[in-house]
């Protein structure tokens, strides 16, 4: 049996302000390792609510989530931290990139607060995540000057510093026009055939959903289909 990269068990969500709603209702599912994974829905089905509970930066819920077999309930924000730094890459709809730093310096800042590596070792690594994504060359060029598509595959080499558990994306193409979408995609479908790695992709895009090994779809804060 492959090996549970992510767990839900149970996860309940509930926004109090300005009255109380219920925005997640018993969620379960398991993600094992290598497996690309999509969650899609409608606008306010909760897909998002849940991936930011998944990624251990909304601790308001009910339920378990377990990572790698370890349960992130009760944790202290420390804790937490380290998990995300450590097991999760993050990529979203808008890159996040610091406009002052280089695309190198940009991509090694996950591995140095982790500090498992040297320096060199941290250069090296992000040396390589940028020639595997085919933008070697843009290494020494300040963030500020990329156009928009290059902006989001040094988002993504980022996400890929640490060798994380699994990579998160929310809305990840959003942003882009078709031709840096379809850059996306297949870049998405390699990380998966190719270097094995674990994804979980919340999109509207149906054809970025369609490259999945497996779609879970939400409607009304619930599982329907997975």
């Amino acid at each position: 049996m492959s090996e549970t990269i992510l767990e839900a068990k149970n996860v309940v969500k509930y926004f109090y302000e300005p009255v109380t709603v219920k925005v997640l209702e018993k969620i379960n599912f398991t993600i094992r390792k290598n497996e690309f994974v999509s969650i899609v829905g409608k606008s306010g089905c909760g897909k998002s609510t849940l991936l930011y509970i998944l990624s251990t930066m909304d601790r308001d819920f009910e339920g378990d989530i377990r990572i790698e077999g370890e349960s992130i309930v009760g944790k202290k924000e420390k804790e937490l931290a380290l998990i995300r730094n450590r097991e999760i890459g993050f990529i979203f709809q808008f890159h996040y990139l610091l406009n002052e730093f280089t695309v190198l310096q940009n991509v090694m800042m996950p591995a140095l607060k982790l500090a498992k590596y040297t320096q060199q070792e941290i250069t090296e690594r992000a040396t390589e995540k940028l020639s595997l994504l085919g933008i070697g060359h843009l290494a020494g060029k300040m963030a500020h000057r990329l156009s928009g598509g290059e902006k989001q595959r040094v988002a993504i080499a980022r996400s890929l510093i640490n060798d994380p558990a699994i990579i998160m994306g929310d809305e990840p193409t959003g942003n882009l026009d078709k031709k840096n979408r379809e850059l996306v995609f297949d870049i998405f479908k390699e990380l998966s055939t190719r270097y094995g790695h674990t994804l979980l992709i919340v999109t509207h895009d149906a054809t970025l959903a369609g490259i999945a090994n497996r779609v879970i779809e939400m409607e009304d804060g619930k599982i329907i289909r997975q």
